[in-house]
């Protein structure tokens, strides 16, 4: 397979996979009892990475109600039949809405509600949030003039009224869906220019917790209010800089620190911030929560269960799955893990 850090995604008949071979980005479809083709898809790209990295697509495609959504690393959006792999519509954000290269590519994973489809796009002349006609491609509504974030938006219901969360350049925007009003602001970035916000925000009981690094840390907000109260925040507790912590109950599991200087796992309190463990030896990489246990796969392509506890850290097992350099996040469905690195996508049904 190709280059990229798109995840895989899990589906009843089967995995889809987004990556670029030569100067193709593909979308394939793969039998998830074998790892067989059932179809591909694919169009022309000359995106090149300003700093050397990876030229693959960076955001994990979304499926929702027959349709498969994805938006390559040089912001184009394309729609597809899940079960044929033909082409419905594509849009290209660089022409049609000002979205700017930033530093490391377009990164926005599609937000599908009803038929709605929204993206961070932060393009310039007010193109910040995109909701597109899921069904046609067509502009619905637009909000917000501020720069696009490697965050991917999550819905919430939020004091009973149905948004979509975003963190991006600037930090948060609440979104109505449906209408586009913005509900809810407030600005949580890194003070130097040369920073990204790549963690999607975590939503529990009506408040939101945003997390960057950078000297800048997380923060929980309360949104039931016309403004967002502050619950706590401080740089000290959780500094996610790309992955994104997982909640299970009142407790937070992720990764405080730079990638580049080595991040550590850790457990915080959701109310407060109390850090109740930090686990040095895991290091950078990506969370799922699955029932009672975490599934944490390093970018040295390691994966690791663990109990997800507040008590202590709690490691049941760890194998080497993949080679090193693991950037995308896997998925997990009905007992086996999918998971890729650069070169590599392999599956490993967990016991």
């Amino acid at each position: 397979m190709g280059s990229g850090f798109s995840g895989p995604i899990a589906l009843t008949e089967r995995v889809i996979l987004h990556h670029r071979l030569g100067n193709e980005e593909h979308l394939w479809s793969l039998d998830p009892a074998t790892g067989e083709e059932q179809w591909r898809f694919f169009y022309p790209t000359n995106y090149r990475d300003d700093f050397g990295f990876d030229n693959g697509p960076r955001a994990t495609p979304t499926a929702y109600r027959g349709r498969l959504y994805a938006y390559g690393a040089q912001g184009v959006l394309n729609c597809l039949d899940l079960q044929t792999g033909r082409g419905i519509w594509r849009v290209d954000t660089r022409l049609l809405l000002n979205a700017p290269k930033g530093f490391f590519g377009l990164a926005c994973s599609p937000l599908a509600s009803g038929d709605e489809l929204l993206l961070n796009v932060g393009g310039s002349g007010g193109n910040g949030i995109v909701a597109f006609d899921r069904l046609t491609g067509d502009i619905r509504w637009k909000a917000s003039r501020d720069e696009a974030s490697y965050s991917s938006p999550v819905a919430a219901t939020i004091g009973g009224v149905r948004q979509a969360i975003f963190f991006d350049r600037q930090g948060l925007k609440a979104v109505e869906l449906g209408t586009g009003r913005i509900r809810s602001t407030w600005r949580w970035r890194p003070r130097v220019g040369a920073s990204v916000n790549a963690a999607s925000p975590v939503v529990y009981d009506n408040q939101v917790m945003l997390t960057t690094s950078y000297d800048t840390g997380a923060i929980v907000l309360d949104l039931t209010r016309p403004m967002p109260q502050k619950v706590w925040s401080n740089d000290l507790s959780l500094s996610s800089h790309y992955s994104t912590p997982v909640r299970r109950g009142d407790y937070l599991y992720g990764f405080h620190g730079r990638q580049e200087r080595g991040a550590i796992l850790r457990c915080v309190s959701w109310r407060d911030g109390e850090i109740k463990w930090s686990q040095p030896n895991v290091r950078n990489g990506s969370i799922l929560s699955v029932g009672e246990r975490l599934l944490i796969l390093q970018e040295n392509g390691e994966l690791i269960m663990a109990v997800a506890t507040p008590e202590r850290y709690q490691e049941l097992d760890r194998a080497q799955i993949l080679p090193f350099g693991v950037r995308a996040y896997p998925a997990f469905a009905d007992g086996v893990l999918y998971a890729r690195s650069p070169k590599v996508l392999v599956a490993f049904r967990l016991r």
